[in-house]
C-alpha cells in the first residue's frame, strides 16, 4: 500500500470528526512516512509496520471519545467515549468470537479425545493379554502401551496449542489495553 492510498483510507475512517483533529492525525502518521523514508524504508513497509488505517482510524476515535470525555465530562462526550470504545471492541467481537469459539472447541475435542484413548489403552493394557488377542498377550500389552504414549502426545500437544491461544488472547488485550491504559491511570 502506498502513502497516499494509507492516508486516503486514515481519512476515510476518521471522517465525522473535527477537521483539527483529522488534520493532526493525519500529520502524525505522515511523519512516520517522512521519517522512515529519511531511513531508507520504502512506503509499503511503513504502511504495513503501522497496520490497516480503518483500524488505527477506530482506535483513534476511540482515544479521542475517550480525551473528549476527559475535558468536558458531559452526556455527550461520555457517549461518544462509551460508543468509540464499545465500536472498537464491538468489531473484534463479531469478528473474533466465532473464531475463537470454534478454536476453543475442536482444543476441547482434542483434550476429550486424548483422555479417551488414554482411557481406552489402560483398558487394551490390562483386559488384553487376558483376552486372547491374536498375535499373543505381548501385542495387546504394547498396543495398551502405544495408545496410552498417543493420548499423552495428543495432549501435549494440544497442552501446547492452548498455551499459544491463551499468549495470543494476552497479547491481544494489552494491545488494547494501550488504547484504555490513560484513562484508567487518571482514574486512580
Amino acid at each position: 500500500m502506498t502513502r497516499a492510498e494509507f492516508l486516503t483510507r486514515l481519512k476515510r475512517g476518521l471522517a465525522g470528526m473535527p477537521a483539527a483533529q483529522i488534520a493532526d492525525i493525519v500529520a502524525d502518521y505522515e511523519a512516520h512516512f517522512n521519517d522512515a523514508q529519511e531511513a531508507g524504508r520504502s512506503e509499503s513497509e511503513v504502511a504495513a509496520a503501522l497496520g490497516e488505517p480503518e483500524r488505527l482510524a477506530r482506535e483513534q476515535r476511540a482515544e479521542q471519545g475517550v480525551k473528549r470525555w476527559e475535558e468536558t465530562k458531559n452526556p455527550s462526550a461520555a457517549a461518544s467515549a462509551i460508543f468509540a470504545v464499545v465500536g472498537l471492541g464491538a468489531i473484534d467481537i463479531i469478528f473474533l468470537l466465532p473464531l475463537l469459539m470454534g478454536v476453543l472447541g475442536t482444543l476441547f475435542a482434542f483434550f476429550m479425545a486424548a483422555i479417551g484413548v488414554f482411557v481406552a489403552g489402560g483398558v487394551v493394557t490390562t483386559v488384553g493379554p487376558f483376552a486372547g488377542p491374536p498375535g499373543g498377550p505381548a501385542v495387546a500389552f504394547l498396543l495398551g502401551i502405544a495408545l496410552m504414549a498417543g493420548a499423552t502426545a495428543l495432549a501435549a500437544v494440544t497442552t501446547l496449542l492452548t498455551i499459544g491461544l491463551v499468549n495470543g488472547l494476552i497479547w491481544y488485550g494489552r494491545l488494547h489495553y494501550r488504547l484504555l491504559k490513560p484513562a484508567i491511570e487518571t482514574q486512580v
